[in-house]
C-alpha cells in the first residue's frame, strides 16, 4: 500500500507538471481502435443482436489492453512497477487538463468574449453551446468540472487503490467507451448499452465518495449541510445515476444553482430540454468556475490525507 501511495503521488505530480500529453496520447489511439470496432460490429438489426455486438466490441477493446498490463506487471520487480504504475496512472488522470479547459472558459467570460467561451465549453461537453448566454456557459462549466472531477480524477484514484493500475486503466477505458458509445440515439441505443451500464457500475461508489468529500470540504458547515440536502433531495431526479450525485452535492457546497436545461445534440432538433433542479441559491456565474475548481482541490487534498492516514496506520 505504501508503494501504491507513492505511485499515486508521483502520478499526480506528473499530471501537475506536464498535464495531458498534447501529442500521441494513448487514448487517442484507443479511440481510433474503438471507432474501428464500432464500424465493423455496429450493424442495424434487432435490439438483442446489437446488445450482444456492443458487449463483444467493448470486451475486444478492453481485455487485450488490461491483460497486457497484468502480464507486464507480473514480470517486473516491485521497484520497477512503482514507476510503471505512476506512468500509466498519470495517463489515466485528467485533472490538470480539466483545469486548463475550465480556466480558458473563465478567461473568455472575464473579457466578455461569449462566442469564444461557448466554443471552448463545447470542447468539454457533448451538447450544443452556441445558443447559451454567459450565465448558462458558467453553469455548464461548473457542471462539467464537478462531474468530470469524479470521472477523470477521483474514480481513477479509487480503482487504482482497489485494483491496482489495471483497475485504473480499466476504468479509464470503460469511461472512454461510454463517452463514445453511450448515447441514446438509434445508432448507439443498444450497441452502447453494455458500456454505459459498465461505466455506471464502476463509478457508483467513487461518485458517492466524491460527493461526501465535497460535503466535508465545503467552505462552511452551513454550505456542507446544503450540499448534503441537495444531494439527498435532487440527485434521484437526475438522468445520470452518478453525475447527478456529484453535481447536486457540489452545487450545494458552492450554494449555486446549475443549468435548468440544455440543448442536446441530435435530440429534438436542438430544442431546449429542461433538466431537474441542481443546487440552491443564485445561478452559477463566472466566478463560480474558480470556486468549483477550488472545491475539487480541497476534496483531492482531503482524499490524499485520508488515504495517507489509512496507509500508514494499516
Amino acid at each position: 500500500m505504501i508503494l501504491s501511495f507513492f505511485s499515486l503521488l508521483l502520478a499526480l505530480a506528473l499530471d501537475y507538471r506536464f498535464a495531458e500529453p498534447k501529442k500521441y496520447h494513448p487514448l487517442v489511439g484507443f479511440g481510433n481502435y474503438v471507432d474501428f470496432l464500432q464500424q465493423k460490429l455496429n450493424h442495424p438489426g434487432n435490439s438483442r443482436a446489437q446488445l450482444l455486438s456492443g458487449a463483444a466490441a467493448a470486451l475486444l477493446a478492453i481485455v487485450p489492453i488490461v491483460g497486457l498490463i497484468i502480464i507486464v506487471q507480473h514480470s517486473m520487480p516491485a521497484f520497477i512497477n512503482i514507476f510503471i504504475d505512476a506512468g500509466l496512472l498519470y495517463l489515466c488522470i485528467g485533472w490538470s487538463s480539466l483545469q486548463q479547459h475550465a480556466k480558458a472558459i473563465y478567461e473568455e467570460l472575464r473579457i466578455n468574449q461569449l462566442e469564444l467561451a461557448r466554443t471552448k465549453l463545447g470542447w468539454i461537453v457533448s451538447r450544443e453551446t452556441n445558443q447559451l448566454n454567459s450565465t448558462q456557459v458558467a453553469q455548464a462549466s461548473v457542471e462539467s468540472i464537478l462531474e468530470n472531477s469524479s470521472d477523470a480524477l477521483f474514480a481513477t484514484i479509487f480503482w487504482f487503490l482497489v485494483a491496482g493500475v489495471e483497475g485504473a486503466v480499466l476504468h479509464r477505458l470503460v469511461n472512454t467507451l461510454d463517452a463514445m458509445w453511450g448515447y441514446k440515439t438509434n445508432k448507439f441505443l443498444y450497441f452502447g448499452r453494455f458500456s454505459a451500464y459498465f461505466d455506471d457500475a464502476l463509478n457508483y461508489i467513487p461518485a458517492r465518495l466524491t460527493a461526501y468529500g465535497m460535503v466535508f470540504c465545503a467552505s462552511t458547515i452551513e454550505q456542507g449541510k446544503k450540499a448534503l440536502i441537495c444531494w439527498r433531495t435532487q440527485a434521484k431526479d437526475c438522468s445520470s445515476p452518478n453525475g447527478g450525485v456529484v453535481m447536486t452535492a457540489g452545487a450545494g457546497a458552492l450554494s449555486v444553482r446549475l443549468s435548468d436545461g440544455a440543448y442536446y445534440k441530435g435530440e429534438n432538433n436542438g430544442e431546449w430540454q429542461p433538466k431537474p433542479a441542481m443546487g440552491c441559491g443564485e445561478p452559477a456565474q463566472m466566478d463560480s468556475i474558480s470556486e468549483s475548481l477550488e472545491l475539487v482541490r480541497r476534496t483531492l487534498l482531503f482524499w490524499l490525507f485520508s488515504i495517507g492516514g489509512l496507509v500508514f496506520v494499516l
